[in-house]
């Protein structure tokens, strides 16, 4: 990587600026998975061990596209589902910081003027502190205060239209607030944000953080320089959404090519097979033909399953059962792969020695058709034991992973989705085109 790390400069009692990706699923108030926010602890942890004032960023889903629809529909809108205050006592409580912080007494409430959306801003009378907005005279002062070694962590930046707009007045807002910046989303580095690009214009340090480091790492490796035999496996919903990354992998000589999910249905019908009801993106028939035509003409064995578990579409609860592909009719759906298709991909991930997968085998959200998705899991980290690196990405596959209890055994999990996307196909990432060079 040939990019500056927050490493490489001094933050010493410096106010620093770390834009983090705390974009994770929460569900009444509760964190359903914390991959994203233990991704960014070394980061966090070596600033607070330099004595840095640090400032911690991120979004959380998408609270004003979300609040236009409600409005449109004369729907009520709660802009609270979208604080960051949940991910704040997440932190707090967090066993990696209890060595770090004093626990709190009682709440240290600001005046008036710290009034938002979200309520009054408040500092938690501890080391680690919660800021009720993320621009403004309030979160100055909230800033100020910080002494070295402690974190504020800013309400969700998206509340602002700016940010998205990656508008020039919000970025130097945002750039007010610190020293130094420090980019560790790797997951919101495909977008020119206000916090992942405009930002690095009105600072004198734009420099990447541990996770991001590490992501560019194992992600460039994989892409430029893999050790062979090198395997790839793609699932998902949509072809449409994996073309680049397909054609990518491709053109740069994967030697196997693994489809499950929803997307192989694409391929099964340009093949003239019949895949009844299950998804299938008419407009990418031709596309899928034209992949595999490419992958034989490069020498890439693409492999798709051969069997899968379905249902029929009049009867779903009581219809399961796992078919060979070809004997699917017009009256079923074909939702998880099945156990001839599982053998098949985990003898192809034998021997490997760089995987990537991306996308679960089937519908994963709805059991028991998680069953190819949790197999994978377990066939790549058995191929990891064996010595393959492993990078896995995409929310079901991370998942799986994780509720496999695999993830100690996996080389690397990727924070991004659309962003190692695009990394994989070749694109450059915004987020990381703007950070200093070394």
């Amino acid at each position: 990587m040939n990019k500056k790390t927050i490493r490489d400069i001094d933050i010493k009692s410096k106010k620093v600026f770390i834009r983090v990706d705390f974009n994770v699923p929460i569900k009444n108030g509760v964190i359903e998975d914390d991959t994203r926010i233990r991704g960014a602890m070394p980061t966090i942890e070596y600033a607070i061990s330099q004595g840095a004032r640090v400032i911690l960023a991120s979004h959380l889903g998408r609270p004003l596209k979300d609040k236009k629809k409600a409005e449109e529909k004369g729907m009520p809108y709660d802009v609270t589902r979208y604080s960051l205050r949940p991910v704040y006592e997440y932190l707090r409580r967090m066993p990696e910081f209890q060595d770090v912080f004093a626990r709190g007494d009682e709440p240290v409430q600001l005046g008036d003027e710290a009034g938002t959306a979200l309520g009054k801003a408040e500092i938690k009378n501890d080391k680690i502190f919660f800021a009720g907005d993320s621009v403004g005279d309030v979160v100055k002062m909230q800033v100020d205060k910080l002494k070295s070694g402690e974190v504020l962590l800013l309400e969700n930046l998206r509340l602002y239209e700016g940010e998205e707009k990656n508008d020039e007045e919000f970025a130097r807002a945002l750039a007010e607030l610190a020293d130094v910046y420090v980019n560790d989303a790797f997951g919101a580095a495909h977008r020119a944000h206000a916090s992942t690009a405009g930002i690095t214009k009105f600072v004198d340090d734009a420099v990447a953080g541990l996770l991001m480091e590490k992501e560019l790492n194992f992600l460039g490796k994989a892409l430029h320089d893999p050790e062979r035999p090198f395997v790839a496996i793609l699932g998902g919903a949509k072809v449409s959404d994996k073309i680049p990354v397909i054609k990518s992998l491709i053109e740069r000589k994967v030697d196997k090519l693994l489809i499950g999910g929803a997307m192989a249905y694409t391929f099964f019908k340009a093949k003239g097979f019949t895949v009844g009801k299950s998804l299938v993106e008419n407009e990418m028939l031709e596309t899928a033909a034209e992949i595999e035509q490419q992958a034989r003409e490069a020498g890439v064995e693409l492999i798709l399953p051969t069997d899968h578990q379905v249902v029929d579409s009049f009867d779903p609860l009581n219809s399961r059962k796992t078919i060979p592909v070809e004997f699917t009719n017009t009256g079923l759906v074909g939702l998880d792969i099945g156990t001839e298709t599982i053998a098949i991909f985990t003898d192809a991930l034998r021997g490997a020695k760089t995987i990537i997968w991306n996308g679960p085998m089937g519908m994963f959200e709805e059991k028991p058709f998680d069953d190819g998705t949790i197999a994978i899991a377990q066939a790549v980290a058995d191929a990891t034991e064996a010595g393959a690196t492993s990078i896995v990405g995409g929310g079901d596959s991370v998942a799986a992973v994780n509720q496999a209890g695999l993830a100690g055994k996996i080389s690397h999990i990727s924070t991004g989705g659309g962003a190692t996307l695009e990394f994989l196909a070749g694109d450059e990432l915004p987020g990381v085109a703007a950070l200093d060079d070394k």
